[in-house]
């Protein structure tokens, strides 16, 4: 194949999203790939279920089959240099398995696994089966494992119910062979995060916002902890910095539907909306190439 980039624009750095796809947009594969945006890296995405959803929650769930999610993983691989992978809803074993053998053969840098289990309206999006693969093979593949506080409980089988217990599991998840953890106390009173890096613990406090009435949060930390870890952050300044971003995506947040509500990626960037009846159309016909050299 020839190369046709005749640019000499450098590339950021290009993160991989194994998500599954909701058409609302607020969670998975497109909160993924607008966080990498917003952190000015360029998103690619291997699906992994086709999930039929609105804000007001998901209705049915196609997972990918495991030989198509393997080709659409190798071909981004073959083709572009993958800085750092957020891992969220796997949807079964057989694309667990996929995606473990896949971080075998290449060997990324850093590894985000967001241990999707449940959406937030209650849907199973993991078998059993992946649940077990997941705590038997991904915990070591990881570079950092994302789990709220209902995904500890089910990865540990400890019952959590303030930050001593989030300790706790945290420090458990490690010894079931996790290189590092964040346990996401969004759902707790006092939104804490527990971040056990297998040497010391440390919490990360915030104001999380009413998680029951928000869509794609875990999503968008993932990612956004995946794009400061490619930038070369340690990853206790990486979760500060994707947790802020979290946070203010919340505060800036806009409901799109009658359900939840998704994060507002791009609060940094106040991008207004085409104004009307104003187009900015080229004099010459719309190619480039069309346009007559200046006179």
């Amino acid at each position: 194949m020839s190369n046709h980039n005749n640019h000499s624009n450098p590339a950021p750095p290009i993160l991989l999203s194994i998500a599954g796809f909701d058409p609302s947009c607020g969670a998975g594969t497109a909160a993924d790939v607008k966080t990498f945006a917003a952190h000015g890296c360029y998103g690619v995405a291997a699906i992994t279920a086709l999930t039929v959803q609105n804000t007001q929650g998901v209705q049915e769930v196609q997972n990918t089959p495991a030989a198509t999610l393997r080709a659409q993983l190798d071909v981004l691989a073959k083709d572009c240099e993958i800085a750092a992978v957020k891992i969220g809803m796997l949807g079964n074993r057989g694309n667990a398995v996929v995606v473990a053998e896949f971080l075998d053969t290449y060997k990324f840098a850093h590894v985000v696994h967001d241990p999707v289990m449940k959406s937030s309206t209650g849907t199973e999006l993991l078998d059993a089966a992946g649940i077990k693969y997941i705590v038997a093979e991904m915990l070591k593949r990881s570079s950092v494992i994302t789990p709220n506080v209902p995904e500890a409980e089910i990865l540990t089988g400890l019952t959590i119910k303030d930050t001593g217990d989030m300790e706790a599991a945290a420090r458990k998840i490690v010894e079931m062979g996790a290189r590092a953890v964040i346990v996401k106390g969004g759902h707790m009173d006092k939104a804490v995060d527990i971040l056990f890096d297998g040497n010391e613990i440390m919490a990360l406090a915030g104001d999380r916002g009413k998680e029951e009435v928000l869509h794609g949060t875990g999503c968008t930390f993932a990612s956004a902890l995946a794009a400061h870890l490619s930038a070369g952050r340690s990853l206790f300044e990486a979760a500060t910095l994707a947790k802020a971003y979290v946070t203010k995506a919340i505060e800036k947040a806009y409901a799109i539907g009658k359900g939840r509500i998704p994060l507002d990626h791009f609060y940094r960037h106040k991008i207004e909306p085409p104004a009307r009846g104003v187009h900015e159309v080229p004099q010459h016909g719309m190619h480039p190439a069309a346009e007559p050299a200046a006179h």
